[in-house]
């Protein structure tokens, strides 16, 4: 009966140490999504949707670049299969995320694996390729579950307090909160551009695609930013596929 105690203690004592090892280890990611969720919650405020629904997409999307792109595209009267269809695209990465994902944590059950692959972001995914050890040891899986956690529920929390903020703050400080979106994509387009050159000029295309579709064949916003996408990232397989087999 002791020893049985004795197992069950352990047990605990491990799951405590994994989810507190998380916890500590999502906090940066934490401090890091809380002012982008805000603002995010603070355009989609202002772009027509409800503190519900807004609150309810960063439940079920999870991915901030696709809700303030979805947000934008709202903002502009989009239809829902164009949001969708941007956003599918855009999120196509996470597919092989989760599968490297899947090669690094063999040793955590497939139902573990799968639950904990839904909160994978390109931080989260970072961090946790930064921490495979802990995935072979006693309830390692208890450790990514803790830092997902940390940074799902702080993006859903940020997300809910900017949808407040944007019921209360003046509606001109708002809107010059829309310089964020742009600020954010262009911080992560610069340090890729100066790697390689050619990820500029698939931004370019892109860019010159919208362009094409909204002003030349006056498509919707929401289907030019779709075929500028589509455009754009298959633009990048054959650009960068040549830099690979040079």
């Amino acid at each position: 009966m002791n020893e049985k105690v004795s197992v069950t203690s352990e047990k605990s004592s491990q799951t405590a140490k994994m989810i507190k090892r998380g916890i500590a280890v999502g906090f940066p990611i934490m401090l890091g999504y809380l002012p982008i969720a805000i603002t995010y919650g603070v355009l989609a405020k202002q772009s027509g949707l409800s503190l519900f629904e807004l609150t309810m997409m960063s439940v079920l999307v999870f991915a901030g670049a696709s809700q303030f792109m979805g947000a934008n595209m709202i903002a502009v009267g989009a239809g829902a299969s164009e949001i969708i269809i941007a956003t599918f695209v855009l999120n196509f990465r996470h597919f092989v995320m989760s599968l490297s994902f899947m090669n690094r944590l063999r040793t955590v059950t497939p139902k573990w694996r799968a639950s904990l692959s839904l909160g994978l972001t390109d931080e989260t995914f970072a961090v946790s390729s930064l921490h495979t050890k802990e995935a072979e040891e006693e309830k390692g899986a208890y450790f990514y579950l803790s830092l997902f956690l940390t940074a799902y529920l702080s993006w859903i929390a940020g997300s809910f307090l900017g949808g407040v903020l944007g019921e209360v703050i003046p509606e001109k400080l708002s809107q010059s909160m829309g310089i964020a979106l742009y600020a954010m994509f262009i911080g992560l387009l610069v340090p890729s551009v100066k790697k390689e050159l050619k990820v500029g000029l698939i931004a370019i295309i892109a860019m010159l695609i919208h362009v094409l579709c909204s002003y030349v064949l006056h498509m919707s916003s929401g289907w030019a930013i779709v075929f500028g996408t589509i455009v754009g990232g298959f633009s990048g397989v054959f650009l960068l596929e040549e830099d690979e087999q040079s």
